[in-house]
């Protein structure tokens, strides 16, 4: 019996999605609720899983195709056994044919794989940008697939060795002096990216202040107590729960940067809920620690911990992503030393981090070398002043240079 599987459900007022990925080749065995089809939407990947087991019969749509929600992207015969390796084969070439499948350059697998993976558009065009092999690599993503960070640690990993990266399989080698160009298109997640930080510039009167803070404190803190920390919560503490916990009693002290504006009025909250900006394979995303001024150090980095997971394995979920009062975004993991970062509408502040360095700093008429990190507020000067954005940013640093204060509530 032939079994429909349709666009699930994508979220609250998500109606279309784009295909990312066909996880699954016509002829393949799949269980019950085991994903087959990978989709894009606005914020998040859903996957798309078999309602029952069976072999798959047939995909209505190819990569890159918009589909709304109920609409059939696949046929499952079910209980059926799996065709033979050659029948499946001509299969998947006429599907090629007729556009049903994802091109014909996609890199192969490893032919001992028992479970052919496809390699999704962002991992095929880091293939072809660092010209390896992805037969030979490892993958760290969801039930072993490859990600775009596994393709670049590959490359880097053969770089330190001393030889020169080879060909991708199957995607000839440039010739000396050939010059090459590559059109693709953008991914859902990625145009909305790009429209929402636009409209953020278009509609808001954005202004950033900056100060530096000195991190002694914090890593004097984290050295004494990290392997305790660990031992007990089975986390690793980290910087982002200092300045989260630091953001929480400057919002408190500063309503206003807490708060967003919806038509002529202001919309204030009694809650902190942080969006933490984490990098995923198709762009940043922003999952919510909900409640953060209830949270402690552990579960926040906890939080933390599992949403950079996830993010890097694809499985965070619309209601991960909504909400959110105001935002953190450390740009320092990467080695940005300084930046003005974006507000994330509608909130109306984000706080940006940065690396830590080493800097001469004078301390009680003397000259010091302390470890100081830049920071700076981004906020929407229609809602907040500029008093009142210097005086959240000087609060955050006055946390982080002295965390008892985060203890007393000062």
């Amino acid at each position: 019996m032939a079994t429909e599987v349709k666009v699930p459900t994508l979220g609250e007022s998500v109606t279309e999605a784009t295909v990312g990925e066909l996880l699954k080749n016509v002829g393949d065995a799949v269980a019950v609720d085991e994903p087959i089809i990978s989709l894009e939407t606005d914020k998040v990947a859903v996957e798309a899983p078999s309602p029952v087991a069976g072999v798959i019969k047939e995909f209505k749509v190819a990569v890159g195709d918009t589909v709304e929600v109920e609409a059939v992207i696949a046929v499952i015969e079910e209980g059926a056994a799996p065709a033979a390796k050659g029948a499946e084969a001509g299969r998947a070439q006429e599907e090629r044919a007729e556009g049903k499948q994802e091109p014909a350059d996609t890199p192969a697998p490893a032919a001992s794989s028992d479970a052919a993976q496809t390699l999704s558009p962002a991992v095929r065009r880091a293939v072809l940008e660092h010209g390896v092999d992805p037969s030979t690599i490892k993958g760290t993503g969801k039930d072993g697939r490859l990600t775009k960070e596994d393709v670049i640690a590959a490359a880097k990993a053969k770089q330190d060795g001393g030889s020169a990266p080879a060909a991708a399989s199957g995607v000839p080698a440039a010739g000396a002096g050939e010059r090459r160009e590559e059109r693709v298109k953008m991914t859902r997640m990625r145009q909305t990216i790009a429209k929402r930080l636009k409209g953020a510039q278009d509609n808001a009167a954005l202004l950033t202040t900056f100060n530096d803070v000195d991190m002694s404190a914090v890593m004097e803190a984290r050295s004494k107590y990290k392997d305790l920390f660990a031992k007990k919560h089975d986390i690793r503490l980290g910087f982002m729960g200092f300045f989260a916990k630091a953001a929480c009693l400057a919002l408190k002290d500063v309503p206003a940067v807490n708060a967003y504006i919806e038509g002529d009025e202001i919309v204030y909250h009694d809650y902190v809920d942080i969006s933490v900006a984490v990098s995923a394979p198709n762009g940043l995303v922003v999952p919510v620690i909900r409640d953060a001024q209830d949270k402690g150090f552990a579960r926040i980095e906890q939080d933390i911990a599992d949403f950079g997971k996830r993010a890097k394995e694809g499985t965070l979920t619309m209601d991960d992503m909504k909400g959110g009062t105001f935002t953190i975004s450390n740009g320092g993991v990467f080695g940005s030393l300084m930046s003005t970062p974006i507000i994330n509408p509608p909130q109306s502040a984000v706080l940006g981090l940065h690396r830590i360095e080493d800097r001469p700093v004078v301390v009680n008429g003397e000259i010091v070398i302390r470890p100081m990190m830049y920071i700076a507020l981004s906020y929407d000067h229609r809602l907040i002043d500029g008093r009142e954005a210097v005086t959240a940013l000087k609060i955050i640093k006055e946390a982080i240079e002295d965390p008892t204060r985060m203890l007393i509530d000062l």
